[in-house]
């Protein structure tokens, strides 16, 4: 699994349930799928900027209000390496583990040029209107990979 979808399973585990020590985050992790150490955990909550309180781990507020979402541009720049348009789709390769979190910011984006996007493991199919806006929406991803 990757760090991306590791801290997105975190940033979901603290905002919905108590987690008051990072053996038990690691556990419920570990149940997730994400084998982590102790070393990697601790990264992991000083990365995410987490805030130990009384009642467990806390994410900071500015990031319980944007949704947990890195930029769309940023994860662009990390995570994809091309987009094609074909008809009124566009299929976007990212790296593996990334498609979900790509797809979910692109979504969250709400581009006009998008009706949908469907995220596997490594690869996005956006759909467009048409073939006209679907190469829009590639030129557009590909501009943020300069």
């Amino acid at each position: 699994m990757s760090k991306l979808s590791r801290h997105a399973a975190i940033r979901e585990l603290v905002s919905k349930q108590e987690i008051v020590s990072q053996d038990e985050m690691r556990r419920k992790l570990y149940r997730q799928g994400h084998r982590v150490t102790q070393a990697t955990l601790s990264r992991d909550i000083h990365e995410l900027r987490l805030v130990k309180t009384a009642e467990g781990y806390k994410l900071p507020q500015d990031d319980a209000e944007d949704g947990f979402l890195p930029s769309l541009e940023r994860l662009i720049r990390e995570f994809v390496y091309d987009a094609i348009s074909t008809q009124n789709m566009v299929v976007v390769k990212t790296s593996a583990g990334s498609a979900q979190p790509v797809s979910a910011a692109l979504d969250a984006e709400e581009w006009e040029e998008v009706v949908g996007t469907i995220g596997g493991d490594d690869t996005i199919l956006v759909i467009a209107p048409d073939a006209k806006q679907a190469e829009k929406v590639a030129a557009r991803i590909r501009g943020y990979l300069r």
